[in-house]
């Protein structure tokens, strides 16, 4: 009697070790594998605990931006008009742009555009574009300037956007032939002022096209330089 408790007994225990031996076969791979887990991808409560509110947040960066219509505003005018649209230099780094009719004419993209002030000449009757240039007014000379504004035909059409520096070397009769054309600004345009203008050889009235930001430095955009400024609209044709 004494044999057959003794092998019942190995019997319970042989069992027993091997219940355990399976278990640990279960459990020691699943606690690694939980392990791995949690190392790699962090705490997924925490994790969403901190991106729930960021993303209800930025819902609206989701939505496609709109596609880019290009370098000029596509203003529709009466067919008696002429559309443009200016926008001046952002400081030193960005150049400004000058389109007529929706086509640039002007800017950083044709290599056309300069410190200083920007101009487009076009023909008041066809809105022909005649001349395109740009003159440094801070290391430059302002005779160039000159001349040019004197060779402007009556029944022209002027546009002017600044960049940088638009006033430095600009002298008082740079500054009374841009009045002539229109310009209520020119007199109080200052050193690195933003400035846009839209005159017109022969108008004899003052513009209605017409944008001026001083250069101040508790307000400036730059830091040194105001902001960016724009402006557009339509051009009445030249009628002799």
């Amino acid at each position: 009697m004494l044999t057959v408790r003794v092998g019942k007994a190995k019997m319970r225990r042989v069992n027993i070790r091997g219940w355990a031996v399976q278990c640990m076969f279960v459990f020691v791979p699943l606690v690694l594998f939980v392990m791995l887990i949690l190392q790699y991808y962090g705490n997924p409560f925490e994790d969403w605990r901190q991106v729930l509110p960021a993303d209800m947040l930025s819902q609206s960066s989701m939505v496609p931006p709109k596609q880019s219509a290009g370098p000029c505003v596509h203003r529709t005018c009466p067919e008696d008009n002429f559309s443009f649209s200016i926008q001046s230099g952002a400081a030193n780094v960005v150049g400004p742009k000058i389109c007529v009719q929706k086509k640039l004419v002007l800017g950083t993209m044709l290599n056309n555009a300069g410190y200083g002030i920007n101009i487009v000449i076009i023909n008041g009757k066809t809105g022909e574009v005649i001349k395109t240039d740009h003159f440094d007014m801070y290391s430059g000379d302002v005779k160039p300037l000159i001349e040019l504004l004197k060779s402007i035909e009556t029944g022209s059409v002027v546009l002017m956007a600044s960049y940088d520096d638009p006033s430095s070397k600009l002298d008082e009769e740079a500054r009374k032939l841009i009045a002539e054309l229109g310009s209520s600004s020119v007199k109080s345009l200052g050193f690195r002022d933003n400035w846009i203008f839209v005159g017109g050889k022969g108008a004899g009235v003052k513009s209605n096209f017409e944008k001026y930001m001083k250069n101040d430095n508790s307000k400036n955009k730059y830091e040194n330089w105001p902001e960016i400024i724009q402006l557009e609209g339509c051009i009445p044709k030249y009628l002799d």
